[in-house]
């Protein structure tokens, strides 16, 4: 398979040899992961080069079908659909990112390794934008961001509004409400503390710990999880934080971790310059991205095609938990239909 056939529109065969020299395809077990070599000369917002060498992709569903972007949180990947995606109830084939109709790009946020660097929405948009050209790929169908990656889809609108035919943006904003930037300070810090005196997996479990807490809500918690505390102290909602810390360990570096941290921190959109027919989806019970927020975004977007209100206990992480109402927003999104709240 070669690096082109991903693309919605096929080049010339001098512009498929360019190509080539600058986009990788590997296939294993029907997975079809691209890596796309970036430029040498590529600087990040702050001036530092990325060390990283390559963006690197995976490719769901059919070739030459109209080609959507799916990007979720900090700590999502290039594995959206499929047994190990991170989206699977909602990029699959009948599904609302119908993979029988759609070629889904999941994409690697910048940095790969585990290194801080002062990295930007912004910069993960320009990115997209190398790889987007090795690919050949002029226009996306749509953008589905996600948490941090409506951040990125907002960036990349706003970079180059001739690429994206229509964004959807879910549980984000353009810039960093003041509480979420506060509690997400307080875990780097727990983490800084914990490389500072060699501890960096208790540091990183107990930032995600905390972390926990701000994805979702009061009501889900109180109805969950007993108040009472066993003969250690701990109660069932303890318990349950601790193993989603000491899960996460094995999921993502410290450093890492920081730099894409502190990245949503440095998101700094302006809705004027969106100029890509948006739908947005917030939850009310969002603690880290009020919908106040994304009232005030729809207010400023050029081209506001629909806002959905999606009442849920799950506040941040309801576009994890609600697969089902969320499918139904995307599927219109993706047709091109626009309707009141779902």
């Amino acid at each position: 398979m070669s690096a082109v056939s991903i693309a919605a529109k096929p080049q010339k065969t001098s512009e498929n040899q360019r190509l080539a020299a600058r986009a990788e395809v590997r296939v294993a077990d029907g997975v079809i992961d691209v890596s796309v070599a970036i430029p040498g000369d590529f600087r990040l917002q702050s001036g530092v080069a990325l060390p990283d060498a390559q963006v690197r992709l995976r490719r769901h569903g059919r070739a030459e079908a109209p080609v959507v972007i799916a990007s979720g949180g900090i700590s999502a990947n290039r594995a959206v659909a499929g047994e190990q995606g991170w989206w699977c109830d909602v990029v699959a084939r009948g599904g609302g990112v119908d993979l029988d109709r759609f070629q889904v790009l999941g994409f690697d946020f910048s940095p790969n390794d585990d290194q801080r660097l002062a990295i930007t929405p912004a910069d993960q948009a320009r990115l997209l934008v190398i790889a987007l050209d090795a690919l050949g790929i002029e226009r996306l169908h749509g953008f589905i961001g996600a948490s941090y990656g409506g951040m990125v889809g907002l960036a990349l609108a706003a970079l180059a509004p001739e690429r994206v035919a229509r964004l959807c943006v879910i549980s984000a904003a353009h810039q960093p409400a003041s509480l979420a930037a506060g509690w997400r300070g307080v875990q780097r810090r727990i983490v800084e503390y914990a490389l500072a005196h060699g501890e960096p997996a208790e540091g990183l479990a107990l930032a995600r710990q905390l972390a926990m807490i701000t994805y979702r809500s009061a009501d889900e918690f109180a109805a969950r999880f007993a108040r009472t505390l066993d003969a250690d102290g701990r109660s069932d909602l303890d318990r349950y934080l601790v193993s989603r810390g000491a899960a996460y360990v094995d999921r993502m570096a410290p450093q890492r971790w920081l730099s894409l941290s502190e990245a949503i921190d440095r998101c700094w959109v302006t809705p004027e310059a969106v100029n890509t027919p948006t739908t947005l989806v917030g939850c009310p019970t969002d603690q880290l991205v009020p919908i106040s927020e994304m009232r005030a975004l729809a207010t400023r977007l050029p081209q506001l095609a629909a806002f959905h209100e999606l009442p849920s206990l799950y506040g941040h992480d309801a576009f994890l938990k609600e697969p089902a109402r969320l499918s139904a927003i995307l599927s219109n999104f993706l047709e091109g239909q626009t309707h009141a709240d779902a």
